[in-house]
């Protein structure tokens, strides 16, 4: 890229260039403009992209309806895992729980002849 020189003067008398002398007042230069305006087009674009992203509402929709499918199937999974496990744990203490109900039936039953008994 090349810079413009003007045929101004520092005080030093001196020849600058027109993005150096735009330095020093503080002002951009066509270098730092390009850039600039090269940098809004980019943002400018990103918007637009959002905003057709926002209009689209079939594409949102599928995506929504998606990510339901995707978290539904995980708790499917999940229930399954844990019936599963319950199931487990059941055959594991199976002869405890009958041993268990046992002595319960023989005890409501023990508890209904010592009252027949004493009536």
């Amino acid at each position: 890229m090349t810079h413009d020189v003007r045929g101004t003067t520092s005080s030093s008398g001196a020849h600058v260039d027109a993005a150096s002398e735009a330095a020093a007042q503080g002002t951009k230069g066509p270098d730092e403009l390009r850039r600039e305006i090269e940098r809004t087009r980019h943002e400018l674009g990103d918007t637009v992209e959002e905003l057709a992203g926002k209009m689209d509402v079939k594409a949102r929709a599928r995506a929504r309806a998606d990510e339901l499918r995707d978290r539904a199937g995980a708790m499917t999974v999940q229930m399954r895992s844990s019936a599963a496990h319950a199931g487990e744990v059941g055959k594991q203490h199976r002869t405890q729980l009958m041993a268990a109900a046992g002595a319960v039936v023989m005890l409501a039953v023990g508890a209904v002849m010592v009252q027949r008994r004493l009536h």
